[in-house]
């Protein structure tokens, strides 16, 4: 006669196998899947997480801590404030809707075309990431100043001028921001099966009505996603901001200008300022975020 724990286990394994993994509830699977799903982290990964996540934390609850609550209304009340605030918030939005319609066909074309040289022109892309912000509002003042390269046409041709204008605030917002919707979408891009492209286009569409009614739909979390990276990163951008457009209240003075310009003579309403970017920015990723980057990743 058979043991009957051997019978068990046996019976076990072959479930495992039909199911197509070990079942919680009986013997041994219980304890090998328990050790998998409960088991704690390592000491050597749990401390580096544990003073990593002090290290991101820290600054923001000092914020908070050493905030000046008693006349925070009285802060928050001032008419400058309310200016930087509306000119960020348009500003971000008017860099966002820039990358948009500028960024995703560049995504697209890194995604699905070969030409010689897509490395190159995808780390010129990226570029802007990794440089200094302030040599970027130096490059802008350079290409699209009254005497850049081409700002010097844009004046003469069109009477357009872009350094230290309300427009010039958004042109260098979208410089250092669109790289993150770029990166989101050619990734989503990437990761969307071309097949169903294709097989629209065999059945009559072109390649940008199957782009619009196919692609588009698909890729739109990544969409989504990189459009509120760009504009969290628009929003909090100092300086290309202050180097291109300068520093006029009212018309190119952004929520951080402000913030700095306050810390020179009044560190309270700096931190008062500071709480209000801090407030916006937790809002905007919490309500949106992780709600399309959710559903990107599933």
């Amino acid at each position: 006669m058979s043991d009957p724990v051997t019978s068990l286990d046996k019976s076990d394994d072959a479930a495992d196998t039909l199911t197509g993994g070990p079942r919680l509830g009986r013997g041994r699977t219980r304890g090998r899947a328990g050790g998998r799903i409960r088991g704690g982290a390592p000491l050597p990964l749990l401390l580096p997480a544990l003073v990593g996540l002090a290290f991101l934390l820290l600054p923001l609850l000092a914020l908070l801590v050493r905030a000046p609550w008693h006349n925070l209304p009285e802060q928050l009340a001032e008419p400058e404030v309310w200016q930087a605030l509306r000119l960020s918030l348009f500003s971000a939005t008017a860099a966002t809707v820039v990358c948009l319609v500028l960024g995703v066909p560049l995504a697209w074309l890194l995604a699905r075309t070969r030409f010689p040289g897509r490395g190159l022109v995808r780390a010129l892309v990226t570029l802007p990431l990794v440089l200094p912000p302030v040599v970027g509002g130096v490059a802008l003042l350079l290409a699209l100043g009254r005497n850049g390269v081409v700002g010097h046409l844009l004046d003469s041709w069109f009477g357009i001028t872009l350094p230290f204008t309300t427009a010039g605030v958004v042109v260098a917002e979208a410089f250092v921001a669109m790289p993150f919707l770029v990166i989101s979408v050619e990734g989503t891009l990437r990761a969307a099966d071309p097949r169903y492209e294709e097989a629209a286009m065999t059945l009559g569409a072109s390649r940008f009505t199957a782009f619009r009614r196919v692609t588009l739909p698909l890729i739109a979390p990544g969409i989504a996603a990189g459009s509120v990276l760009a504009w969290a990163r628009a929003l909090g951008e100092f300086g290309a901001t202050i180097t291109f457009a300068g520093n006029f209240p009212g018309r190119t003075q952004t929520m951080p200008l402000a913030v700095y310009l306050a810390l020179q003579s009044d560190p309270d309403a700096a931190i008062a300022l500071s709480l209000v970017l801090l407030v916006v920015s937790i809002a905007v990723l919490a309500g949106l975020r992780d709600r399309w980057m959710t559903a990107g990743a599933s």
